[in-house]
């Protein structure tokens, strides 16, 4: 176990020398905005893995001078998830990520597998997940959960090898260069801006545009508020409160007296950003989202059962997963928007995906409904 400051700068400088490093994390995501740290998985080959200890070491930005080191290779399975935590941990931009799960979907492999699946699937490893639901804040850790942590990197170099020799047996080199390249952007791992927490409140697509503005505000404010005193946005004041608020537009303490999940510390604060909705312009207040083509709900839905099937049909031709190629959601929103859609929104009409089934997705939904 690396669990000081010294140990993992001797680590570090090692591992600066590497060709690649597996990660990997544990954490503790209960009561707080941020996940707790637990655990780190290194390994540099599968014989030389280690354990860092994160909260025993107050500073881990000696790692991220690793992560964001574009020479050497960062593998991890499922990757954007690890990499955001690991940004905020070391403060440090990931560089040359290679993400087994994404390369699985290249692979003619589904790009939805476990890594339990994967490494069964690749290197013909089980391995054993009893301690799934480990307190990885607990001090000291079981010999049991320190093997569980372990296996988590000391076989991703192998899958990585394997990995890239079935891609490349297939042609498919530069579709994994254009997928792996995705990391390289660091608004992926960076927080996001707290006026646009509006669009995830429950209930919010279908408000008012009024009682939008309303939203966006308590929204934002939530968001900022859940930050600062890291708890779950919840525990600042929930969905329900927030859309309830919105709804009856409350001018004084009274109106809100009986509103369930408003903390009674915070009123004079949500009764301001209230006001503060209220007196916006309607020309500032947020719309909702226009559907840009007219077609009534069986036609929409009867184009996009054609849509998906193209997909599917097109994707099981070119040995792909089809989820991985284009989610549904991604389908429905590009059926929506017909001949509109732009490939900065849709990532199924750029690079690759364009060429096996964007373009045809483009013109099936470009034909006028019936």
């Amino acid at each position: 176990m690396i669990d000081t400051q010294q140990a993992l700068l001797a680590f570090c400088q090692r591992a600066q020398e590497a060709r690649c490093l597996a990660l990997d994390t544990e954490f503790v995501w209960n009561r707080t905005y941020y996940p707790q740290l637990g655990v780190i998985q290194v390994g540099l080959s599968a014989e030389d893995c280690h354990l860092i200890d994160a909260p025993a070491i107050d500073d881990l930005t000696p790692l991220g001078q690793i992560i964001s080191n574009p020479k050497i290779v960062k593998i991890l399975h499922d990757a954007q998830q690890d990499l955001t935590i690991l940004k905020r941990a070391t403060d440090a931009y990931p560089h040359n990520v290679f993400d087994t799960r994404c390369a699985a979907g290249l692979a003619g492999m589904s790009s939805t597998s476990s890594l339990a699946e994967l490494l069964e699937n690749v290197v013909g490893v089980s391995l054993e997940k009893s301690e799934t639901r480990t307190d990885w804040l607990q001090r000291p850790l079981s010999e049991e959960q320190v093997a569980y942590a372990i296996e988590d990197v000391c076989y991703l170099h192998e899958t990585r090898e394997k990995l890239i020799e079935r891609i490349g047996g297939m042609g498919r080199q530069e579709w994994l260069r254009e997928e792996m390249d995705a990391y390289e952007d660091p608004t992926l791992y960076d927080e996001r801006d707290e006026r646009a927490q509006y669009e995830r409140v429950k209930g919010a697509g279908r408000a008012t545009p009024r009682e939008r503005a309303i939203i966006r505000e308590l929204a934002a404010w939530r968001e900022t508020e859940a930050r600062r005193r890291d708890r779950p946005r919840s525990h600042v004041i929930s969905d329900e409160a927030i859309t309830l608020l919105a709804r009856r537009k409350p001018h004084t303490l009274r109106d809100i007296k009986d509103i369930r999940g408003l903390p009674r510390r915070d009123t004079d604060r949500v009764l301001a950003l209230v006001r503060s909705g209220l007196s916006l312009p309607d020309s500032q207040c947020p719309r909702r989202p226009r559907r840009p083509r007219r077609m009534d709900d069986d036609a929409m839905e009867e184009l996009l059962a054609r849509a998906m099937e193209y997909l599917r049909k097109t994707s099981e031709e070119n040995a792909l997963d089809a989820p991985f190629v284009a989610p549904r959601a991604e389908v429905r929103a590009l059926v929506s928007e017909g001949v509109q859609s732009s490939s900065e929104t849709f990532r199924v009409l750029r690079g690759w995906r364009k060429a096996i089934v964007g373009e045809g997705l483009i013109r099936l939904v470009s034909e006028k409904p019936k």
